[in-house]
């Protein structure tokens, strides 16, 4: 009886495990990383993982499945992070967000003090496959240089809000990219 309420339990849990495929949001473009391109990152990994810090765009990380690039374009048109339970965020001041802003992980439709962040989470893939604010003409842009990290077999490059028919194509057109 013992050995069968174990399988039980551990069928129970494997059936509540998330064994989808995880989603990385992607840049078209592999600019200078042909094998892996770049990908929405959260700055930090694993413990060191930095809310405090701008987001940057990080070589996918494809040899595993990686928490600070995985992310959901839910229904309402955030960018959720559900490791961290966090939207992408326009760092926008009041109710304005501005060319070169940069984006962090906050918490999804925060409203406090200088930041009403539901507006400023809230994107659309326009025609040319940029991600758009809604309600803007910005989108999300990724550098146009890039720098090694720790390791010299990774590199990363800014990310930032630009006008989206100014943005060069090749560091504003995004896809969502499934990781097994």
């Amino acid at each position: 009886m013992r050995i069968t309420s174990f399988f039980i339990v551990l069928g129970y849990l494997f059936s509540s495990l998330d064994l989808q495929a995880k989603i990385y949001l992607q840049l078209v473009d592999k600019l200078d990383r042909p094998e892996d391109g770049y990908c929405l990152d959260v700055a930090g990994n694993g413990r060191y993982v930095r809310f405090d810090m701008p987001m940057n765009t990080h070589n996918c990380k494809l040899d595993a499945v990686y928490d600070d690039e995985v992310v959901e374009w839910r229904d309402d048109g955030t960018l959720y992070f559900p490791v961290y339970q966090g939207c992408v965020t326009v760092m926008g001041l009041n109710e304005y967000a501005l060319e070169y802003n940069a984006l962090m992980l906050k918490p999804c439709h925060e409203n406090s003090p200088f930041l009403n962040a539901t507006q400023f989470q809230t994107f659309i893939q326009n025609d040319k496959g940029q991600a758009q604010l809604k309600g803007s003409e910005l989108c999300i842009a990724a550098g146009g240089k890039s720098k090694v990290t720790y390791s010299k077999l990774h590199k990363w490059r800014s990310l930032y809000m630009q006008a989206c028919d100014r943005a060069p194509l090749e560091r504003s057109r995004w896809e969502l990219l499934r990781v097994e």
